[in-house]
């Protein structure tokens, strides 16, 4: 600084006050929902006003299994840590509390963030969800909501109370091309997946011809800007009209 220069403070952290407890707002929801008495949107929209911890490793690869079976990888790049969900989904795990993220890890050194810049940290590395406190709740957060927090947006699921939203259903409808092959589809709550798509085949298809209908309806679900940010897993069944 030349002399003569006025002194520029540097601002203090919001977070230089955290003494690494829990969100009271986040734990409440976090523990109705473990009881059944709320929904996951409640625990999304406590994490867009909460601060949250994001565990750093020493850099360097390191994997190893974790509780429950998730598979801990390390960023060599920036010590973040990714978990490997079941369905193979990596996924980045913050904790509410350092205690929660010490019994995960206990050479894990928190970062604290505010919940929407950790769903941007997570978009950043395309990993597609949030886990929180893995090892313990193990709440996942599928990526539509984690793209609605990092956006700034409130998350509204494409199935609520097993219903597929009537959006859903309309953006579905409107993206896929139905025809001589394809007579129809239905849009239901999936089993494997969030959102199943029914296509009713017309008779008397052979092979290849399935095959290339199902390859088509793909591409054009994948054009679909509603169904990329607001579903979060498709799959598709085949029923003959």
């Amino acid at each position: 600084m030349s002399e003569g220069e006025p002194f520029k403070e540097i601002p203090e952290s919001i977070f230089a006050d955290d003494d690494g407890s829990a969100d009271a707002s986040l734990a409440q929801a976090l523990i109705k929902y473990s009881r059944g008495k709320a929904p996951l949107t409640d625990v999304v929209e406590a994490i867009a006003y909460a601060r949250v911890l994001v565990p750093v490793l020493a850099s360097g690869d390191q994997r190893h299994v974790g509780k429950h079976g998730l598979e801990q990888d390390s960023v060599a790049s920036t010590g973040v840590v990714a978990v490997q969900m079941p369905d193979g989904r990596a996924a980045l795990p913050v904790f509410t509390d350092v205690d929660a993220m010490k019994a995960w890890n206990p050479d894990a050194r928190p970062i604290p963030a505010e919940g929407p810049r950790a769903a941007l940290a997570a978009m950043a590395e395309e990993w597609s969800t949030l886990v929180v406190n893995p090892g313990m709740e193990t709440v996942l957060i599928p990526r539509p909501a984690v793209w609605a927090l990092g956006q700034g947006e409130a998350w509204k699921p494409a199935v609520v109370d097993g219903v597929v939203e009537e959006d859903i259903v309309e953006a579905v409808r409107n993206a896929v091309r139905t025809g001589e092959q394809l007579r129809g589809l239905d849009v239901v709550a999936g089993r494997g997946a969030e959102v199943a798509i029914v296509l009713n085949l017309a008779a008397g298809l052979t092979q290849p011809e399935v095959d290339d209908l199902i390859q088509r309806v793909q591409r054009e679900l994948a054009q679909s800007d509603v169904v990329a940010t607001r579903i979060d897993s498709l799959e598709l069944r085949l029923a003959q009209a």
